[in-house]
């Protein structure tokens, strides 16, 4: 029997919008992104060496944790950079979305609605809830407009 986490992305109790932690990695990304390469297991994105982007990407590693189980993310920091490590559970989805997550230096500037999409047409689910009753999120529910009709 497995205890993996399920396939879904839940912001429900997260302190920002899809829209700000979208933004934060678009300005992450301009300021401190210095590469990012694929290994067998998982994916790092580097990122130069400074104590406030480490901080920056520890507290955006935690809320992505928070939020979607599935992955696992390790920040180490050497002398020369910050280095963000991702790896996903072993299922098909998760692999989608990890590759979409390395893709997101190139992508973020589509914007929310877009990445909404892209996660749907593979399979994650966003879930809100209230209550302590979870559901699938619409995109009303998070404050965008779909990027597709």
């Amino acid at each position: 029997m497995t205890t993996d986490p399920p396939i879904v992305c839940d912001m429900t109790d997260a302190p920002d919008t899809p829209e700000e932690r979208l933004a934060e990695y678009h300005q992450l990304f301009a300021d401190a992104l210095v590469g990012r390469e694929r290994g067998d297991d998982g994916i790092r994105f580097r990122f130069r060496a400074d104590d406030i982007v480490e901080q920056h990407v520890r507290d955006l590693a935690a809320r992505e944790k928070a939020c979607c189980a599935f992955f696992t993310f390790t920040v180490t920091r050497t002398a020369d950079e910050v280095r963000w490590d991702a790896t996903v559970i072993d299922d098909p989805i998760a692999r989608q979305i990890l590759d979409e997550f390395y893709r997101l230096p190139e992508t973020v500037h589509d914007g929310v609605a877009a990445l909404w999409d892209t996660f749907a047409a593979q399979g994650l689910t966003v879930v809100t809830g209230e209550d302590g009753v979870r559901r699938p999120a619409t995109a009303a529910d998070l404050g965008i407009t779909p990027a597709t009709p």
